[in-house]
């Protein structure tokens, strides 16, 4: 039974970051798949892509379709700017190819670049970062506005890049002062889309009588959410399993909380109840646990996890060509053409060898 209960004072505590980033990946060596894709994400929620078949940008969220209400060149432009980077990483990919001196097989060269902003504190990271068949390559410190590299073949593009100081100027612009406020502006559209705040459907899953019980949530936004355990009134700890808020493709959010109860009697679970709290509502919603209100798919466990699989499909593709390489939170876009008082963005070639 679901039943709806006063917000409790810890929620209004949960971090505001929002998130801007960008992922680019030429790959060769691999069969009907395209060799450039780019993708954007506000929020961990996809807003863009393009790739070398269609050759084209195109907007993943109804509220990004709004953009070019204010700016009527925006996908155009988008869209010369993919097919710029795509030859750009062209090249890139087939000189990191001879300075790793490995020509054939499966070959992946990716950029991430982007920025990550707290609407609470104004607090700004932003982050660039280039990679070579699943390891980093050369990215850019903000603290010393310098390139560093792991790896001895990319040295020379490092001190290369260095030496171009109005490209390292504007590299720390983009990432600290025009990213946050393309940020802000993206964060402000899909605002007005979405009401004020979308409720969940909260659900006991299990995937048969032994597996811990998952309490699921999906379908809430914003993404500042609190889910935990409860028994008899008290907050449980042991046991219990919190995972990661995750987008859904609609724009809304999913998140789960895992407890054990294989040492708990089942005359006793019900005394145990699943808590969601979600910024900007007033009540918690509730959720006591009952056997006969779980579902769960005993032969093979698959079902609780459907949700997930529209979430991801779009990271599990670029996953095929190496964009799981970065499971850090980072990112970039380069600067949207629209705004013309921004300089262009310098061209990054790897020097040869």
């Amino acid at each position: 039974m679901m039943v709806l209960k006063p917000l409790i004072s810890s929620l209004f505590f949960l971090p505001v970051t929002h998130s801007l980033k960008y992922f680019y990946t030429a790959s060769s060596g691999i069969a009907n798949f395209p060799s450039y894709v780019s993708v954007g994400l506000v929020d961990d929620v996809q807003i863009s892509y393009c790739d070398s078949h269609i050759n084209r940008n195109i907007p993943k969220q109804e509220w990004m379709k709004k953009v070019d209400s204010k700016y009527p060149t925006y996908w155009e432009e988008e869209t010369q700017t993919c097919r710029a980077k795509q030859k750009n990483f062209r090249v890139n990919l087939e000189i990191a190819k001879n300075l790793f001196n490995k020509t054939e097989g499966v070959h992946i060269y990716q950029q991430m670049i982007g920025c990550e902003w707290d609407e609470e504190t104004g607090e700004v990271r932003g982050f660039d970062m280039f990679g070579y068949d699943g390891e980093d390559l050369i990215m850019m410190d903000l603290k010393t506005h310098s390139w560093i590299t792991p790896k001895q073949q990319a040295f020379i593009a490092k001190l290369k890049w260095d030496h171009d100081r109005r490209a390292v100027e504007y590299e720390k612009s983009y990432l600290t002062q025009i990213c946050v406020e393309w940020l802000m502006k993206y964060v402000d559209y899909g605002r007005s889309s979405q009401q004020k705040t979308d409720l969940p459907s909260v659900s006991f899953l299990q995937k048969s009588s032994s597996s811990p019980v998952s309490c699921h949530a999906t379908g809430f936004y914003p993404n500042r959410a609190e889910m935990f355990w409860r028994k008899d009134g008290e907050e449980v700890h042991d046991g219990v399993v919190k995972g990661e808020i995750l987008p859904n493709n609609d724009g809304t959010f999913q998140m789960s909380v895992d407890i054990d109860l294989s040492s708990v009697k089942p005359e006793d679970w019900n005394k145990y109840e699943c808590v969601f709290q979600l910024s900007g509502v007033n009540e918690d919603i509730v959720l006591r646990l009952e056997k006969t209100g779980i579902r769960s798919n005993e032969p093979n466990g698959n079902m609780w996890i459907i949700p997930v699989v529209a979430a991801v499909a779009v990271l599990g593709l670029i996953g095929v060509v190496g964009f799981v390489l970065y499971k850090k939170k980072n990112a970039k876009r380069p600067p949207s053409p629209v705004d013309k008082s921004r300089p262009p963005e310098e061209t990054k070639f790897l020097p040869e060898a």
